[in-house]
């Protein structure tokens, strides 16, 4: 007769199995809370109380009609601690007797093949991922469970919040806290191609506005050439086109600061692009900009 597993045992099954379907259908630890869980836990502890109980009936019935060698190797087997049953179970060797009632009648070179049962433990890992196996499948099928679309979509989202939440927490840019950042440049050129293509053209080229890829400038406010072009763009110029970007509230600060950037790239990081390469001509004096 086998020795039966305890029920804390059962019970401690139970409720990783109860973590495991939980986990996998709300996708978050937030079930610990949810008065349904701890429901389901304690219905299935009382049912593995139950289950254990008609096990211990069934066993003092089986127990009453073994022989008296019969019940004293039980008895004896039952004093081992579960657990070291259980380790010996899985690595279990078998005594050279009993190797030879599993010989099978045939071998080569004179190496002879026994007919061993796979180990416990193989097993058990075996229908452990088969269980789970069933499990993840119907979670990812019928739930937004392990969806690479879904959690992409939740961590752009909470990506997008994290970044509005910093900008709002940041202080407005201003001439005074602006500086010049090769990271910002790239950003600066989307800002440059959504306002400002269609008067300095492509490049900063120049059309109807100045280029602004030389060192002629009409306009030179401030001492250096970043600070010039966010004065510039913040302020606008009277009596042209340039219109006061940043305070008519259509750029922030911090798009001033990303698009003078940009400029400052294409003037001082690039060769100028003359007008015999389709720039336009000088316009303004030469600039003689400090140094940052």
């Amino acid at each position: 007769m086998k020795q039966r597993t305890p029920v804390f045992v059962n019970i401690a099954i139970i409720i990783g199995l109860l973590i495991i379907f939980y986990y996998l259908f709300v996708q978050s630890y937030a079930f610990f809370k949810s008065p349904y869980f701890w429901g389901t836990v304690v219905i299935g502890s009382i049912m593995a109380y139950i289950h254990s109980a008609l096990g211990d009936l069934v066993e003092n019935n089986k127990f009453k009609k073994l022989s008296d060698e019969e019940k004293a190797a039980y008895l004896a087997e039952k004093k081992v601690p579960y657990f070291q049953r259980l380790y010996a179970a899985a690595f279990k060797k078998q005594s050279d007797t009993q190797e030879k009632d599993i010989l099978i009648d045939h071998g080569f070179d004179g190496i002879m093949e026994l007919d061993n049962q796979l180990p416990k433990w193989w097993v058990g890992l075996f229908w452990f991922g088969t269980a789970f196996m069933v499990l993840y499948i119907s979670a990812y099928a019928f739930t937004d469970f392990a969806s690479p679309l879904k959690e992409y979509e939740v961590e752009y989202r909470e990506q997008e919040a994290s970044v509005a939440k910093f900008l709002a927490d940041q202080p407005p840019v201003t001439i005074e806290s602006a500086e010049f950042s090769e990271d910002n440049i790239a950003a600066g050129e989307e800002v440059f191609k959504t306002n400002c293509v269609s008067c300095h053209s492509e490049g900063g080229k120049g059309g109807i506005g100045p280029n602004l890829t030389d060192n002629f400038w009409h306009n030179q406010p401030e001492k250096t050439l970043f600070k010039n072009v966010f004065h510039i763009v913040e302020n606008g110029v009277t009596g042209t086109a340039m219109q006061a970007w940043g305070k008519n509230g259509v750029l922030t600060g911090n798009d001033i600061q990303n698009v003078a950037a940009y400029v400052y790239s294409i003037n001082q990081m690039k060769k100028p692009i003359t007008p015999a390469e389709g720039g336009a001509p000088p316009y303004g004096d030469e600039a003689k900009w400090e140094k940052k």
